[in-house]
């Protein structure tokens, strides 16, 4: 199904206003026409200092993927504290979509800790005996619908890695939707972590890249190491360009974008045709669990594609609940232009299509939902390649 033909779309990443045209134009448009390539005025420049202000670290240090960065920054961690192990929720991005390259480029470990179902939680942690190099928090976890811990969980967890001689890292790929429901400056959040890592094109709309934020000593080695790994393009203009818009145009809106997905949610849970993990979202993403077979789903999400141009979402993921199937929706602007109740029919309309294109004839799918819906993360570990 070709791109061209998606009109409209609930999907943050959809091509509507990623097209090169699209984006080229919006660079043109904020880049003025004597901007350096390189040098304290570069693009580049100027966004690892833009970072580092926002995120209150001394440094910030530009990386063409969020795969190198992190990698990069437990590296460091490890070699810092003389330990080889860092510990994280199981349903951690660099274990489940990084082909585990922690291990096989670093020759680092991985430790486990908590349920990949739930949040990781202090409870968890004592129960790592091993020592670690570093403590790995994701925020929001996306795995599980974007769920949060506390800020009162969150200094705890912190505080256990502290009094262990362990680093702390954030997977900040998504800190740009956090910082709402945590109401803090995102310096303040920054600031419980060692290491910060960033996505320049996931919330905020860009091209790609990445940025590692710390102290002077860490960054400094972490530009070693990106040198080593390949990773100091020279002309990562485009990618920074692309992410200085999103945080003068997009990163305002995370707010709106969570009080929308809040509206989207309530009405899905209300209509019975879905359930809605979690509820209520904390963050502009969350999960949509459907009482549909993933292959019938997804023909029928083409079916709408083809006749109404509306692409509902990419791909959809078993549920521990046979005969259920999920998808992920974040809000953003493609999201922006649906009201609940457009959302609303269009899961209507596509639990409608999806049994007879599965070939059954039942009447209604919501009215065969089993008492026990499935729990968030309630899917089996994927390893391939994630966004």
């Amino acid at each position: 199904m070709g791109e061209q033909e998606i009109r409209r779309s609930l999907v943050a990443h959809a091509p509507l206003r990623r097209r090169p045209h699209t984006m080229l134009r919006r660079m043109l448009d904020r880049t003025p026409p004597d901007a350096p390539l390189f040098g304290p005025d570069a693009p580049v420049a100027r966004l690892e200092r833009r970072l580092a202000d926002l995120l209150g670290k001394p440094r910030a240090l530009f990386f063409p993927s969020g795969t190198m960065a992190q990698q990069v920054a437990l590296r460091i961690h490890a070699e810092r504290t003389g330990r080889q192990t860092f510990t994280a929720h199981p349903a951690n991005h660099l274990d489940l979509w990084e082909q585990r390259g922690y291990a096989a480029v670093h020759g680092l470990r991985y430790h486990p800790a908590g349920d990949a179902l739930r949040l990781l939680t202090l409870d968890d942690l004592h129960q790592v005996h091993e020592p670690v190099a570093a403590l790995l928090i994701e925020l929001p976890q996306r795995e599980i619908g974007g769920l949060l811990p506390t800020w009162e969980d969150l200094n705890a967890q912190v505080t256990w890695a502290r009094e262990r001689g362990a680093a702390t890292h954030l997977d900040g790929a998504r800190l740009w939707e956090a910082q709402p429901f945590y109401d803090r400056p995102h310096a303040e959040i920054a600031g419980l972590f060692d290491t910060v890592y960033v996505s320049l094109y996931k919330g905020l709309e860009g091209v790609r890249g990445a940025v590692l934020a710390g102290d002077d000593d860490i960054i400094g080695q972490a530009d070693v190491w990106r040198q080593r790994l390949g990773g100091a393009i020279p002309d990562a203009w485009p990618l920074a360009v692309a992410a200085m818009i999103g945080l003068d145009d997009v990163m305002p809106r995370m707010a709106a974008f969570r009080d929308h997905a809040l509206e989207v949610a309530g009405a899905l849970a209300a209509s019975g045709l879905a359930t809605v993990v979690p509820d209520p979202p904390q963050t502009p993403l969350f999960h949509v669990l459907l009482p549909l077979d993933g292959e019938a789903a997804t023909r029928a999400r083409d079916e709408l594609l083809e006749e109404q141009g509306v692409q509902v979402f990419t791909r959809v993921r078993a549920e521990s609940v046979p005969g259920w199937c999920g998808f992920e929706i974040t809000i953003s602007e493609n999201a922006m232009e649906f009201t609940p109740e457009e959302v609303v029919s269009l899961i209507d309309e596509l639990t409608r299509r999806a049994p007879t294109v599965a070939g059954c004839r039942c009447s209604r799918l919501k009215a065969s939902r089993p008492t026990s819906t499935p729990t968030p993360g309630s899917r089996p570990p994927r390893r391939s390649s994630g966004t």
